[in-house]
């Protein structure tokens, strides 16, 4: 059902910018605070990290555009016990927003599908890395939420919620989904 969901709005998303009136690109870049959720995940906060990446707006009218991205994500947790021990994993991300914008003000909401690509996973404390990348789903499907500031000259800033669907765990069946907020700003080159 997930895949199915996903696999449609993709679909939508691309027919959407097919038709698009205008096409903007642009770069984004800022600070995350991530943890695992779920029902079995006990034990842990949140850590700060990093994201940033590219992105596409692709105008159908003066109200609603389609936007995907391609973004570098760090995710991750702390362990409350663990002193400084933290669980490092990075992600390609490719969400594809349905972006409403409320005209004049400036203000914009966001919501769409997410896939993520898992690029390292690694245990970490202030002298040692352990890669355990071999025990987390090489994919992770989720979602994002947000809402944002941009002016017609292109630049922007936002707040996201980015929530997992399935658990990221291989090998058990531990439900743990990523959660992650984002604060980020962006540009936009060109057009309207």
């Amino acid at each position: 059902m997930k895949k199915t969901f996903l696999a449609l709005a993709l679909t939508l998303g691309v027919a959407g910018a097919a038709q698009a009136q205008s096409a903007r690109f642009g770069v984004k870049a800022g600070a995350s605070l991530t943890t695992l959720t779920g029902s079995d995940v006990t034990g842990v906060k949140s850590k700060f990290g990093f994201n940033g990446g590219v992105m596409a707006n692709f105008a159908l009218n003066d109200m609603f555009s389609i936007q995907p991205e391609v973004l570098y994500s760090n995710k991750g947790n702390k362990f409350e016990n663990g002193g400084d021990v933290r669980l490092a994993t990075n992600y390609i991300d490719v969400p594809v927003l349905a972006k409403v914008s409320t005209g004049a003000t400036g203000l914009f909401f966001e919501l769409g599908p997410q896939v993520g690509f898992l690029a390292s996973a690694k245990l970490k404390d202030d002298s040692n890395s352990l890669d355990v990348k071999d025990g987390y789903k090489s994919v992770d499907f989720g979602y994002a939420a947000g809402l944002g500031f941009q002016a017609e000259s292109g630049p922007m800033v936002g707040l996201r919620y980015n929530g997992g669907f399935t658990s990221v765990d291989k090998d058990s069946n531990a439900k743990a989904r990523n959660s992650a907020f984002q604060l980020y700003v962006g540009f936009l080159f060109g057009g309207k």
